[in-house]
């Protein structure tokens, strides 16, 4: 469903793109910012205030990965894009190019939450946590403190179950 999804954005937002125009751009044109379908699952944190519900884009592959979060003035509170990578590794993200301050949460391949980062807006500051990390949820700035996230807290989704090898991530 996913890919279908993928392929008609692609096709929609190539149709007004000049011949040759390359997939990098319409992820993330000049200025533009990306948009990618909110995936039908929530990603859900478990905190020790309950469980928080979170609508997220899935950035899966190298040219989402990218784009992320690049030119986007605004979300609403419960959104947020996650980072899949293939493997867990040694991560670091920049604000390039992104006006809207984030939440940068590190997670392990269980989806539990490793360190949380501040990105400041337009920063080319490295935001690398001091261990591999499988996934980076981003989120608006303050999001996680407002929502009582903290490392060592547990996030569920199905990208996360996959990494896992299947195993519940609770």
């Amino acid at each position: 469903m996913k890919q279908i999804a993928r392929a008609l954005f692609i096709v929609v937002a190539m149709a007004g793109m000049p011949p040759g125009a390359a997939l990098g751009q319409v992820l993330a044109g000049e200025g533009r910012p990306m948009t990618l379908p909110l995936d039908a699952t929530p990603l859900i944190v478990t905190t020790a205030g309950g469980e928080r519900r979170f609508w997220i884009e899935v950035a899966d592959d190298e040219e989402e990965r990218a784009a992320g979060l690049m030119f986007r003035q605004d979300m609403p509170d419960d959104r947020g894009m996650l980072f899949v990578f293939q493997h867990t590794q040694h991560l670091s993200f920049w604000m390039k190019n992104t006006p809207m301050p984030l939440d940068l949460l590190y997670l392990d391949e269980q989806g539990v939450v490793g360190a949380i980062l501040a990105g400041r807006p337009f920063s080319e500051d490295s935001l690398s946590p001091p261990f591999p990390a499988r996934f980076v949820l981003e989120l608006k700035a303050g999001t996680a403190a407002r929502n009582g996230i903290a490392v060592g807290d547990r996030m569920r989704h199905p990208e996360i179950a996959r990494a896992s090898g299947g195993r519940k991530t609770e």
